[in-house]
């Protein structure tokens, strides 16, 4: 029994350094504002979103969007299988976040464990887009309304930034995407919006 136990352990403390190795467990977050789909999940105003609803940190996946990236249709949960709940667009029904088109913003991220940050960029997708269709590249517009450089430096715990929203009206979708600058990854998070 202790045999199994200590060879568990030594198991465990490999894992660990292998994540910690990756960068993968070296920095996590998601927006607040406009509130975010793993948000809603983790706060429980949206039900039945599996693991993300205790993971709101983690929606990560390769960085170079839109070039490269997660694959159409798997965008907002970063091209991560385990939180294929953020893809899914319940029909149009996600809550928004009501906002006033060419006005002025205060994005706010929270992080569990800031990262060294190339940006944060920020992209909406196009009039005419279908709320009920999981997200692709072709439903955004090709260029973010937003890009926030970082230059490597670590993002504090909470981080704002204003900037100035795109004219819009209806419905539409707003993807963060912090692109980590030491790593192959960055973290996305998809906001449902009303103009």
């Amino acid at each position: 029994m202790r045999q199994r136990i200590g060879a568990a352990v030594a198991g465990l403390a490999v894992a660990g350094a292998s994540l910690l190795a990756t960068g993968s467990a070296s920095g996590h977050g998601y927006t607040e504002s406009p509130i975010s789909r793993q948000k809603l999940c983790a706060t429980g105003t949206v039900t039945n979103c599996g693991e993300i609803q205790w993971e709101p940190q983690s929606v990560e996946g390769p960085k170079g969007f839109p070039l490269a990236g997660p694959s159409d249709g798997t965008i907002c949960a970063g091209g991560n299988s385990r939180f294929a709940q953020l893809d899914d667009p319940r029909g149009g029904a996600w809550p928004a976040t009501h906002l006033t088109a060419g006005a002025g913003h205060t994005f706010r991220w929270q992080f569990t464990a800031p990262h060294a940050t190339t940006d944060f960029r920020y992209y909406i997708t196009r009039n005419g887009w279908h709320p009920d269709q999981p997200l692709t590249r072709a439903a955004l517009d090709p260029q973010p309304f937003l890009t926030v450089p970082y230059h490597g430096r670590r993002p504090p715990y909470a981080l704002a930034h204003t900037g100035t929203l795109p004219v819009k009206s209806g419905r539409h979708l707003i993807l963060a995407v912090w692109t980590v600058h030491d790593t192959g990854n960055a973290f996305y998070a998809c906001s449902d919006v009303l103009f």
